[in-house]
């Protein structure tokens, strides 16, 4: 049996806190654990009956301008199983309920964020569409990060739950957005 929670990163109890910088030092190592407190960050976990954690992912906040217009945007980040847990289905049950949780919160208008290109048919089985041509720009506007960089095969996937919030808008479009430098792409 298994339970998913969801922590306010600054409110991630220590024991879990631990945990989860564990496994996304082995995913990316040299990487800092945490994410910028300016993007309220909210940690997704799912836990084994022990409360061993089996998955882990961040879900990132901030409002972009994009065409003219500005949007609630969210993001994923730092999707992670536990490497003795992985082909259980137990990372695609955790990204599928972030999936829903921000497709029900009306603060969303759309959730966008890159990912290895490998891992797309991973994100378009829990709902999230690919768009084609679509670049994310992060870092900031002096050090910006581009997911068109050379030698960065990233593909960026969306979900538009907000009312009148479209792919058309999107596809194939530069998005400035620009998280900062702690969290320079989500």
């Amino acid at each position: 049996m298994t339970t998913m929670v969801t922590y306010p990163e600054a409110e991630l109890p220590a024991r879990l806190a631990a945990q989860v910088a564990d496994l996304e030092a082995q995913a990316w190592p040299g990487a800092g654990a945490g994410h910028d407190p300016a993007l309220a960050p909210e940690v997704v976990l799912l836990l084994d009956e022990e409360g061993t954690v089996l998955a882990s992912l961040a879900l990132l906040r901030k409002t972009i301008r994009h065409g003219g217009r500005t949007y609630r945007a969210a993001g994923l980040s730092a999707v992670v199983t536990r490497e003795s847990a992985r082909g259980r289905g137990h990372g695609g049950r955790l990204v599928a309920a972030a999936r829903a949780a921000l497709a029900a919160d009306p603060a969303v208008d759309l959730v966008l964020f890159s990912c290895d290109r490998p891992l797309v048919p991973f994100y378009e089985a829990a709902g999230f569409t690919r768009l084609p041509g679509t670049v994310l720009v992060g870092g900031t506007p002096e050090q910006p990060l581009a997911t068109d960089a050379p030698g960065f095969a990233k593909e960026v996937l969306a979900d538009f739950p907000g009312a009148d919030t479209g792919a058309d808008a999107f596809a194939g479009a530069r998005i400035a957005l620009y998280p900062g430098l702690v969290d320079r792409l989500w």
